[in-house]
């Protein structure tokens, strides 16, 4: 356990201490502030609980794109550096590698992500908004940016550069995201397949409206369960060979 705690505060004071790092939360939350703006609140009256649900719906855009951009080099980037041989030469295994890495992304993620408490409390003062409903919002939104974590995890293990690493692990959000469009367009059995693996929608659709859905929580810790796996199975592979 320490192992994985002294590479994960080494990973997350890597983004704390580089311009990389405050670039992507600079970027979030300015992104957060205009979709905000531009899309949640409008001339319309609206309820309060309508603006704080298209507020969530935005930023789990937002929230993916950073995880990916958090993610895709934590272990390309030592690959590149040839770092990669001395932490699998140290006295640590490749799983310590892996979820020590992970959570010191999830980390500066979650950072970046209640940052944007702001704009939920904004609309609390002007309005009336359930702090259940926040609070279920923001946990859909960790969940799912632990879930992209661990996607560009997994694409930072198999890949040699950051930018593959990026394409690889936004291609496989699409495709997750895409389920959400075939589970409305196939019949079923298929269209309930579909629907359950889709990143957004079923799983996600909750946690906007103010609801803690167990399946939701255990399909998101199921799928970085997964890909976590999968990363440690790379390594452990590139050890071997």
């Amino acid at each position: 356990m320490n192992a994985i705690t002294l590479i994960s505060r080494r990973e997350l004071s890597a983004y704390l201490n580089t311009v990389w790092g405050y670039a992507i939360m600079g970027f979030v939350l300015l992104l957060n502030g205009l979709l905000f703006n531009a899309f949640a609140l409008t001339e319309a009256p609206r309820y309060s609980a309508e603006i704080l649900e298209d507020f969530f719906y935005f930023s789990s855009g937002t929230t993916m794109i950073a995880g990916i951009l958090l993610s895709m080099k934590v272990l390309a980037e030592e690959r590149t550096r040839g770092t990669v041989v001395l932490l699998q030469t140290a006295p640590i295994k490749d799983h310590h590698i892996v979820i020590g890495k992970f959570f010191g992304a999830f980390s500066f993620l979650s950072l970046i992500t209640l940052l944007s408490i702001y704009m939920p409390i904004l609309i609390q003062l002007n309005g009336k908004v359930a702090w259940s409903q926040i609070g279920a919002g923001y946990m859909g939104l960790l969940l799912l940016g632990a879930s992209t974590i661990s996607i560009g995890t997994f694409a930072s293990a198999i890949s040699r550069s950051q930018l593959v690493a990026a394409i690889f692990g936004a291609g496989v959000l699409v495709l997750g995201l895409l389920g959400w469009l075939l589970g409305k367009i196939t019949t079923t059995p298929l269209n309930e397949f579909f629907s359950y693996i889709a990143l957004f929608d079923r799983h996600f659709q909750p946690f906007l409206r103010g609801r803690i859905n167990t399946e939701s929580i255990f399909y998101f810790v199921s799928l970085s369960f997964f890909f976590l796996l999968l990363s440690i199975r790379v390594l452990q592979s590139r050890r071997q060979s």
